[in-house]
């Protein structure tokens, strides 16, 4: 009778170490790889394993192809002091995406409310963490992102919008703060390919072969279908127009016309962070926001009432004492590049 391997047990710091020491290896500069490690790190942290670590070989494809820019030259365009655009000239997601978060926050903080999108960036990667770290500073954090079409749309045949997510994160003072990190499909992709690697069924209405008929059978599933039919849709449409188009960059209408050059990945993003502190104060926002989570936590249930982000924030805390645990074939990707490329691996 064959056992699963066991998962290895990673401290989150030799984790963070690790990886960045691979994406260096992979061209990207010192402070632009430990950025981009924390982004994986944080992500597997908090239990979302599919943004987690295991992107760090496909990243480190994105860069050797050449489709993620190592050695970008990021600059901000900016013609009012509450919006800005941030050119990413194709850097990774986790770089482009926190540089814009830092931004925003700073404009913030004197306008009361900021607004930067991300123009060409490569795979943004969890985008609950970019609106975290806003949350971090006391702002509220507002993130959508675009990407290219990989979804079904409501009434038509085949991948028409992408999975586009959307996260919102608020602070609190005595409660984890809430973090809504959701995207716009059912399903996410990386479900469909464990289900396939398992051998079982999808949900119903999850997800649909490539000309659009919906299926439950992983081998058939080539894409995940919108979340609420045409809310899930419209909403993936939606976050194409407030960031792609909008920051002078489509890619909805060249991904569906006869340009070869449409095809080429790229994401494109939208920031905002809000200041409680233009809105009458910080502390009674706090407070506040306190008071609201309490309350919901009261509400009558049978086996606990969660807010978004709260067990997610808990697992956080469980894996930062103990490791994160690595699945045995994430890990051997991680060894073998390491081995590749010269990187000592954690004890």
């Amino acid at each position: 009778m064959s056992t699963t391997p066991p998962k290895v047990l990673v401290p989150a710091d030799d984790l963070r170490t690790f990886a960045a020491a691979l994406l260096e290896k992979g061209g990207l500069s010192p402070a632009h790889a430990r950025t981009t490690a924390d982004v994986f790190v944080w992500a597997a942290q908090r239990g979302v394993d599919s943004h987690g670590t295991a992107r760090v070989p496909a990243y480190l494809d994105l860069l050797a192809k050449g489709v993620a820019n190592a050695t970008p030259e990021i600059r901000v365009e900016s013609t009012t002091p509450a919006a800005a655009i941030l050119h990413a000239d194709r850097a990774p997601g986790p770089v482009a995406l926190s540089a814009a978060a830092e931004e925003a926050v700073r404009r913030a903080r004197t306008t009361g409310i900021a607004t930067v999108g991300v123009r060409e960036t490569v795979h943004t990667g969890a985008i609950g963490y970019y609106v975290s770290k806003i949350a971090e500073q006391g702002l509220v954090g507002l993130g959508f992102v675009a990407g290219m079409p990989n979804m079904g749309y409501t009434g038509v045949k085949g991948a028409a919008v992408a999975t586009s997510p959307l996260a919102i994160a608020v602070p609190a003072r005595t409660h984890a703060p809430l973090l809504l990190d959701m995207a716009t499909a059912t399903i996410a992709l990386g479900k469909i390919r464990q289900a396939k690697a398992n051998g079982t069924p999808l949900p119903e209405g999850a997800a649909a072969t490539a000309d659009g008929t919906p299926t439950t059978d992983p081998e058939q599933a080539v894409m995940p279908l919108p979340l609420g039919g045409a809310k899930g849709s419209g909403m993936s449409l939606a976050f194409e127009l407030l960031t792609s188009v909008l920051v002078g960059a489509p890619i909805f209408t060249p991904f569906h016309s006869d340009d070869p050059g449409g095809r080429k990945h790229r994401q494109n993003a939208l920031l905002i962070a809000i200041d409680p502190v233009a809105f009458g104060g910080q502390d009674a926002f706090l407070e506040a926001v306190d008071s609201t989570l309490g309350t919901l936590k009261t509400l009558p249930n049978d086996n606990g009432v969660y807010y978004p982000g709260e067990r997610s924030a808990a697992v956080a805390e469980e894996r930062g004492e103990k490791g994160i645990p690595v699945p045995p074939k994430v890990w051997r990707e991680l060894t073998d590049r390491a081995e590749q490329l010269g990187v000592p691996v954690p004890a």
